[in-house]
């Protein structure tokens, strides 16, 4: 595709060309960038490229990649070059704690760097945000797409958020919606939809797993639900048959899953069918976290599966029509199919976000920090947004205005949207 997207004062004219340029970055990252004039800033993602996560985020930088190519890697008189760093190690096959600490400290150490978009698990953000949060340079600006964990942005567990903020000030935005809101919507699709009675939790024991668990089992009691249980799994265990087995002797009807894919969770739910039956018979449910897994889609014992999703998927972005299909139908053209995640696009709306922040300040991270968490904050128009809606990010508090729900099911060996949810307190 070959239309220049405008983001409120970034304007791009003229012919969009890249002019490809290349660097390294060490063993956690990778650079590329084009165009010239004016001073040059690093942005960089900060996602896992290993593991079964990897998909998802090969197709999150490749959708950010196309996209800067369409605006000639420029915000406002800036130059743009896009740094890519890896925070899964293949020894764990997803996000690391050591990593992402070490990433945090490199992406101060990066000099010419202003802004990271990521991460893509709440867990990995835990630990980089206090990091640029206390960057004497800044704070520095970090902008996720997926992260949905409710304590990031606003009170969850104790001491949240404000630990996260040890100077106090705000440095973290997303442009999803928390899992205060998933966790919700999943329990009344469930009791609504479904008409299931008694549910069984399992989480992953991470900080994600554990707080979309939560808010699924908060849910449940005012829709008429009765949570038999809610226990993590060990995601190193073999198997998980003697954890149906006794879940099978409660007489559970209906399973819901708080956690990652990563973690084991293609034997959870072999496991699961194998021990109670098939989701058409016990149906099954998991969060965003089991979405964008080529892997689980194709699973036999995965057919039928209900996934949750914090957003607008493809399907219904290209439905929507406007900026989001169209860069749904250049990224098809570029790559031969749609991105393997949903969470590709909101990659993109998140840069827009640091794009503008950008194009607004003086290039110092402090003050590409300030445009988003002072004054109006940063506000992208519906008809350039990457998710064709206005994102407008609270100055206060980092959230979006977006609270969007997908209920999606897995049929014939892909993710298929069922419908929207409209959250109801």
């Amino acid at each position: 595709m070959r239309n220049a997207y405008k983001i409120g004062a970034l304007a791009i004219a003229g012919s969009l060309a890249l002019a490809a340029c290349g660097s390294s970055g060490g063993s956690g990252s990778s650079a590329s960038g084009g165009g010239g004039g004016g001073k040059t800033v690093i942005i960089s993602t900060d996602l896992p490229l290993q593991g079964s996560s990897k998909d998802a985020s090969d197709a999150t930088n490749q959708a950010i990649e196309l996209y800067l190519k369409q605006i000639g890697y420029k915000a406002g008189n800036f130059t743009v070059e896009l740094k890519k760093y890896d925070d899964s190690t293949a020894a764990a096959g997803k996000w690391d704690q050591a990593q992402c600490t070490k990433n945090g400290t490199d992406h101060v150490a990066n000099t010419n760097e202003v802004a990271v978009m990521g991460t893509y698990n709440s867990g990995c953000a835990q630990i980089m945000i206090p990091i640029l949060n206390q960057d004497p340079s800044g704070p520095m600006l970090m902008v996720s797409q997926a992260n949905t964990y409710p304590g990031l942005t606003k009170p969850w567990a104790p001491g949240d958020p404000d630990k996260y903020y040890p100077t106090g000030k705000r440095n973290y935005a997303r442009v999803v919606t928390t899992d205060d809101n998933q966790g919700r919507a999943a329990a009344q699709f469930m009791a609504k939809d479904l008409s299931v009675k008694k549910c069984y939790v399992l989480n992953d024991n991470e900080t994600y797993g554990q707080g979309i668990a939560s808010a699924f089992a908060k849910e449940a009691p005012n829709v008429g639900i009765t949570i038999l249980g809610n226990e993590p799994w060990d995601a190193k265990q073999p198997n998980y048959t003697a954890l149906f087995q006794k879940i099978k002797g409660l007489g559970a009807d209906c399973i819901y899953l708080g956690g990652i894919f990563d973690n084991n969770g293609g034997q959870l739910v072999k496991d699961k069918v194998a021990v109670l039956g098939d989701n058409s018979k016990i149906p099954m449910m998991g969060p965003d976290g089991f979405t964008g897994y080529p892997e689980l889609n194709k699973l036999p014992e995965g057919q039928g599966m209900y996934l949750s999703f914090p957003g607008l998927t493809n399907e219904d972005l290209r439905k929507q029509g406007g900026s989001a299909a169209k860069l749904l139908d250049a990224y098809k053209a570029q790559y031969g199919s749609d991105p393997a995640s949903s969470y590709a696009l909101y990659g993109v709306a998140a840069v827009q976000v640091m794009l503008q922040a950008i194009s607004q300040s003086d290039g110092t991270r402090k003050s590409v920090t300030d445009q988003v968490f002072s004054g109006a904050g940063i506000t992208i128009p519906a008809d350039v947004s990457a998710i064709g809606k206005e994102i407008k990010i609270d100055p206060a508090t980092g959230d979006v205005n977006v609270i969007d729900i997908t209920i999606e099911q897995i049929k014939g060996n892909a993710e298929t949207t069922l419908k929207a949810w409209p959250v109801t307190a």
